[in-house]
């Protein structure tokens, strides 16, 4: 049972109290430089081991590589919290400047880590991997080493790390620095206010269509302000991979993204075609919406406008009851671990200015804790994004005892868990309504997160795939990006809205991480797989809790393809798996046409 009222602000100070001014993190970041240069030295001096008993200096290796990650990991969450908390603290992006340096001084170091692992013969190597403490770690160790042998020598790769900071990263700053001054004056309560791109974000979800229509427009306009600087950062943050890639030998942009989330090609090209060609009933759902919002198409800004009577508000403290109640029903270690992050303050969710947009969660392993952040107005996808980051916390939550290397799990199945965790709130709600009309509010709800990862993230994948070819012949113009985004979302929505919007591509902050090229795929990915997850704890209850653990604690050591057949027995490069798992969204498009046709009948 929670402790109600909760506190919607958190809890930093236990990390390195005194925020940017902490004498606690500044003395953290000097000893992690100190021990990064320790590493530098110790990775000169340790040959590559020629024989399966020769390892001892390679453990050591290993444990300091180790110990880096999890310090470097400590550091860049706090810095990441403070930049989202208060885009006004000047100190802060010193502090992820001083971050983002010792970062690269770690990769570069790496680079020389790779090459006393190449080095090892394969004999040896496949021997070593089957003694701990390198057992425990074999996948991820495997993985680096294979990847070492298709990239550039060592001083390139470590050469290319240094000049990212103030180049590749640099452009990713300049980007958050243009969304920290972004704003939108908007009338509220007859006083003319300006709100931060999350706040405008979240007014455009409102009920009144002209008032949406008016708010759009403004939304539009204030990026379009901004656009020069967003293409600027775009472009060269493009250019400086498709450099990276070219003298790498590199000839396809989806490699990279591919194994960073231990994918196979094969495997992202089938769940895209399983979805296009599964689209009909989507965009029958979209036309029915119209037909219920009054009008001929939707247009972008309708999408996820609300249907019906969406004045009332969840409250803080009844979204946070309402997630551990659902939570409960399937996992009480997962409910549990939810109740400590709301009353320990793990989440920072509070209304107001200065923030950044958008939700995230960051783990802090020395601490074993995670923080979440996001700005919370009371709708019910705020209770959604609620229950998302907590899927993430838990996530690491399982992890914390692990090695670190065994802790680096891929994106797509990171959005596996957080998804996961949406989809029990989400089946528990439309199941709990009590009538036709609260029913096909929260079941239009569930169908937006479908319509989002099968039309708008395709719409994203389609545009970067596209830009990257282009920006490949040069630099690419505003007018340019506007007409490849919304061919893009054209094409991706079979053309079934009125208008879209151009300037999404200047919006979207995942087109500009720098820590993750193609941040858009794994979504729709992690999104599929978890309902393939689901399906198999509704089937199973309370049994397969344990079951999931084991999954969650095991996407560190595999790639996906592996970690479906061990623990699902289905193959993800075959259509089967994804029709499936399209099926039941499906399923709830065709209840919501259902419930809606008397609406609707002339």
């Amino acid at each position: 049972m929670l402790n109600l009222p909760l506190n919607q602000t958190w809890n930093l100070e236990n990390f390195f109290p005194g925020g940017s001014e902490s004498p606690a993190f500044a003395a953290h970041l000097k000893e992690l430089q100190a021990s990064i240069a320790a590493f530098q030295e110790q990775v000169r001096n340790t040959p590559s081991p020629q024989q399966a008993e020769d390892t001892a200096s390679l453990e050591r290796l290993i444990e300091l590589f180790q110990h880096n990650l999890k310090h470097i990991h400590e550091a860049d969450s706090f810095v990441g919290c403070l930049l989202a908390d208060n885009q006004k603290d000047k100190k802060a992006p010193v502090l992820s400047g001083q971050v983002k340096s010792l970062f690269a001084e770690h990769l570069s170091s790496l680079t020389h880590f790779d090459q006393v692992l190449t080095g090892i013969p394969d004999d040896v190597w496949s021997a070593l991997l089957q003694k701990e403490p390198f057992k425990a770690i074999a996948f991820p160790l495997h993985e680096r080493r294979a990847l070492a042998q298709e990239k550039l020598p060592p001083e390139q790769e470590a050469l290319i790390n240094d000049l990212a900071v103030d180049g590749y990263h640099g452009w990713g700053d300049l980007y958050n620095t243009t969304v920290g001054q972004f704003r939108m004056p908007v009338e509220v309560d007859g006083k003319q206010v300006e709100l931060s791109a999350g706040q405008a974000f979240n007014k455009l979800h409102t009920e009144n269509r002209e008032e949406r229509l008016d708010l759009f427009e403004k939304w539009e306009q204030a990026w379009t302000d901004k656009e020069e600087y967003c293409a600027e950062a775009l472009n060269h943050l493009a250019g400086f991979r498709l450099q990276v890639y070219k003298y790498r030998g590199w000839k396809s942009i989806h490699k990279e993204p591919l194994a960073i989330n231990r994918m196979e090609e094969k495997t992202l090209n089938v769940m895209w075609e399983v979805i296009d060609r599964n689209k009909d009933i989507f965009v029958a759902y979209l036309n029915r919406k119209a037909k219920l919002l009054g009008v001929d198409k939707l247009a972008w800004v309708d999408v996820d406008a609300p249907l019906g009577d969406s004045s009332k508000k969840i409250s803080y403290d009844d979204g946070a009851s309402l997630i551990i109640d659902q939570f409960k029903q399937f996992s009480p270690k997962l409910a549990a671990f939810s109740e400590e992050a709301f009353e320990k303050r793990w989440i920072e969710a509070e209304d107001r200015a200065g923030k950044r947009p958008g939700g995230f969660c960051t783990s802090f392993p020395i601490a074993g804790e995670t923080r979440i952040f996001m700005t919370y107005g009371g709708t019910l996808n705020n209770v959604s994004t609620l229950a998302h980051e907590l899927g993430h916390g838990y996530h690491q939550h399982v992890m914390t005892d692990m090695p670190a290397l065994a802790q680096e799990y891929a994106m797509n199945v990171a959005e596996t868990a957080s998804t996961f965790a949406e989809m029990i709130v989400a089946d528990a709600v439309v199941k709990s309504a009590s009538t036709d009309e609260e029913r096909i509010i929260l079941l239009e709800d569930k169908i937006q997160r479908a319509i989002a990862f099968f039309m708008n993230i395709h719409a994203r994948f389609i545009f970067e795939t596209n830009f990257y070819e282009a920006r490949s012949q040069g630099l690419v113009s505003v007018e340019r990006l506007n007409e490849l985004m919304v061919d893009a979302q054209k094409l991706a929505y079979k053309d079934a809205l009125s208008s879209y919007h151009p300037h999404f591509w200047a919006a979207k902050l995942h087109f500009y991480a720098t820590d993750v090229p193609f941040y858009n795929f794994p979504y729709t990915f992690g999104y599929l797989f978890s309902a393939g997850i689901y399906a198999r704890a509704v089937q199973e209850g309370a049994a397969f809790e344990e079951k999931y653990i084991s999954l969650l604690r095991d996407t560190g050591s595999m790639n996906v393809e592996e970690l479906a057949q061990k623990h699902l027995s289905v193959d993800l490069t075959e259509p089967d798996f994804w029709q499936s798992a399209v099926d039941m969204a499906a399923q709830d498009v065709k209840q919501f046409m259902e419930l809606t046709e008397a609406k609707v009948q002339v």
